[in-house]
């Protein structure tokens, strides 16, 4: 990145002494084989690995590319280790503080070091999202003509925050969530390393583990509690960080619950079980649980998806809808904010009216359908679309209901052995009642009433 003389006073003095700079800075990569996570970015031949001169020689120039992820997982990091592995001109704004006039001027100095120089300038803005249209549209230029290239970062859907023209001429890379065991071997990476703590202290699993819910898949947040952690370990003269001193630190009490292990079957049954009881308080409870712990929200989503479906259905049809709504926006925003996404949807699920007729009348179906109670398809319901159909009776003496007033024709569609069979029985509750009412009316005229 440009260089000024404070930037290059501050990271002179932090290589003469590791301890200056906070852990977080400390343990940054230094090259795209140190990243941790998105494994699936970093393969030979990537844009990144293009970007930083792994190109082997390739023809092919490296792209502009947009980084969407939720925070610390390593958008700003990837940008910093191209910055150190790259040769090219490293430039970096924020869209928080840069305007038009910012971009400008770096455009202007990207063509003159190209034109004076041969060389070559990669523009890292952060924060993309938060630019203007008109903000974003000045990018245009030197993005299509190859003045600068572009890494862009973002963390919210860039269909929605970048303008549809920078959008096509970049490559749209979504980072994945770190997953504890990347989060854990940053830790034990942070712990051992001689730019980290050097083996100064040790941190016991359940200190681990505690450190790990309360980051939340951030790495940033990770090492800036294991950093508090350890400070206040030493300071009592501690050798080992426990539980206690992480608690303290962090100020936040560990939360029973293994997402791996019976905590997360039981706390989400329970979830579950509170709509299903119309407990909204306790839906809450275990719902904050979940979040705290740091749950996967999509597995939150899901069940919520199928609760609505299970315990609702017909005395609410919004709440299908509703919920798979919610799903889609958790994907797309991730935590922090989808915890409010998950609170709308908990809380009208568990207000909703109930019903589990849909669950009761698919169960008992399955249930003759694998005792064998099933039957031909009566002869005129068969297809009737290929030759010779009609010499087998196939189809002949259907009746089309949109012929019929009413469009409902008195016919069987059951198999023999299953016609009269009722799985459907409608409560009263909500927007069922409806249904109770319709379903009778419609099964008389079947049968000719």
């Amino acid at each position: 990145m440009e260089p000024d003389l404070f930037t290059a006073a501050a990271e002179e003095r932090l290589e003469k002494d590791p301890s200056a700079g906070p852990l977080a800075v400390r343990m940054r990569p230094r090259t795209l084989d140190e990243v941790v996570g998105q494994r699936h970015l970093l393969r030979p031949g990537s844009p990144l690995r293009r970007l930083v001169g792994e190109s082997g020689g390739s023809p092919a120039g490296a792209s502009s590319v947009i980084l969407w992820g939720p925070p610390g997982i390593g958008k700003t990091t990837l940008a910093y280790v191209v910055s150190r592995a790259t040769e090219k001109r490293f430039v970096e704004l924020s869209a928080i503080t840069a305007g038009v006039k910012e971009v400008r001027a770096v455009i202007e100095g990207a063509r003159r070091a190209a034109g004076g120089y041969g060389k070559e300038t990669v523009l890292f803005l952060d924060e993309i999202h938060r630019f203007s249209k008109a903000q974003q549209d000045s990018l245009l230029p030197a993005v299509e003509n190859r003045w600068v290239t572009l890494i862009a970062a973002t963390t919210e859907n860039p269909y929605f925050s970048v303008i549809s023209p920078l959008l096509s001429r970049s490559l749209l890379l979504t980072l994945e969530p770190l997953t504890d065991d990347d989060l854990r071997g940053l830790l034990r990476r942070a712990l051992d390393e001689e730019r980290g703590l050097g083996g100064a202290v040790t941190l016991p699993e359940d200190a681990e583990a505690h450190l790990l819910r309360v980051a939340g898949g951030d790495a940033r947040r990770a090492l800036t509690a294991l950093e508090a952690a350890a400070g206040a370990a030493l300071d009592k003269g501690e050798a080992e960080i426990t539980l206690a001193t992480v608690e303290e630190t962090v100020d936040r009490a560990a939360v029973t619950y293994d997402r791996d292990g019976d905590q997360h079957y039981d706390v989400a049954s329970a979830l579950i079980k509170s709509i299903r009881g119309s407990d909204v308080d306790a839906a809450l409870h275990y719902l904050a649980r979940m979040i705290d712990a740091g749950e996967d929200p999509r597995f939150i989503a899901r069940r919520l998806m199928i609760s609505a479906s299970e315990d609702i259905g017909l005395a609410d049809p919004t709440a299908l809808p509703l919920a798979v709504a919610a799903a889609q926006a958790v994907a797309m925003i991730g935590f922090p904010e989808a915890a409010l996404t998950l609170s709308h949807a908990t809380i009208a699920l568990a207000l909703a009216p109930k019903s589990n007729t849909a669950t009761t009348a698919i169960g008992a179906a399955l249930a003759d359908v694998r005792a064998g109670l099933a039957g031909s398809v009566p002869p005129h319901l068969r297809d009737g679309h290929y030759k010779g159909a009609a010499a087998l009776g196939h189809a002949q003496g259907y009746v089309y209901p949109h012929d019929v007033p009413g469009a409902i024709a008195a016919q069987q569609y059951a198999p023999d052995a299953l016609h009269g069979k009722r799985y459907y029985e409608p409560t009263r509750y909500g927007a069922e009642a409806r249904y109770a009412d319709v379903v009778e009316k419609v099964r008389e005229r079947l049968r000719g009433g």
